[in-house]
């Protein structure tokens, strides 16, 4: 278990998920991109998409999937954020990425992409982090390049009609791949 204390975000703490951790880590990933708790935070999707975000299975299977991990980031004991690492050949995919939303914008996100790509080098020796981001959503978009991350334009559909992933408000919505490489 890593720890790190900060004045602004306290004493935080990072280690891979268990299935035990399911529970508070579904309505933590909700509540940072859906519904009216989402609105407290800057990450929310509440106004493109309805609906859920994640589900218990979702999240079981990210914990139990070989090659992956779910990185559950505690401060002062209490589980405020999570993300998905994904070993994924000479890259690793970087997911599931959730902060409270009281606690976003305090520089918490930062520390915790930091560590994550700290993780997957000495993990799996990989020399790219990659995601996907909702294209439409510029102001997420332009704080992952500011973290070095650089659009690719290489886009994906939208699942539409999988209400896995919730239900578009608009029919707009695509994925773009992010990437930044980890030296």
């Amino acid at each position: 278990m890593d720890t790190a204390t900060s004045q602004e975000t306290g004493r935080i703490e990072y280690r891979e998920a268990v299935l035990d951790d399911v529970p508070v880590l579904v309505p933590l990933v909700e509540s940072a991109y859906r519904g009216d708790a989402s609105r407290g935070g800057w990450t929310t999707e509440a106004d493109i998409l309805q609906g859920q975000r994640t589900d218990p299975e979702g999240v079981a299977a990210v914990i139990t999937a070989q090659g992956s991990r779910l990185l559950v980031v505690e401060r002062d004991g209490e589980v405020v954020a999570c993300c998905q690492l994904e070993h994924r050949g000479e890259a690793a995919y970087f997911g599931m990425f959730a902060v409270r939303p009281e606690l976003q914008g305090a520089g918490l996100g930062k520390r915790i992409i930091a560590e994550a790509e700290r993780r997957v080098r000495e993990l799996w020796d990989v020399r790219e982090m990659h995601m996907t981001v909702i294209s439409v959503r510029e102001e997420l978009i332009a704080w992952y390049e500011r973290r070095g991350y650089r659009r690719t334009g290489r886009m994906t559909p939208f699942p539409y009609g999988d209400e896995r992933f919730g239900v578009p408000q608009r029919d707009d919505l695509r994925f773009e791949l992010l990437v930044k490489p980890l030296s």
